[in-house]
């Protein structure tokens, strides 16, 4: 799963610097309005992420909501300038 992350990752940063794809405020890819491109990949890492936060999720004993929601806080943080990303109360925002 980590090697498909990986190997997924440049398509990502693409996507995000031209506006197609933002980051959500639960930790997940998510297709800006009106965007379909490559929402196969953005499917399949939202799938990767889903697994990963589960993994996380049961070692602290947390729910994956939890998790995604934290991951989210660390994912805004280091988004790069231009890259859209969702509020804590659901508005989407330009780093």
């Amino acid at each position: 799963m980590k090697e498909r992350m990986k190997e997924r990752l440049p398509v990502i940063m693409d996507l995000k610097a031209r506006g197609v794809v933002g980051e959500n405020n639960q930790g997940f890819l998510e297709l800006l309005k009106g965007q379909s491109e490559k929402k196969e990949v953005v499917a399949a890492e939202n799938q990767d992420r889903k697994a990963v936060y589960e993994a996380i999720a049961q070692k602290t004993g947390t729910n994956v909501q939890a998790v995604g929601q934290r991951r989210a806080i660390q994912i805004a943080e280091k988004a790069n300038a231009g890259e859209w990303i969702q509020t804590a109360d659901g508005q989407w925002q330009k780093k």
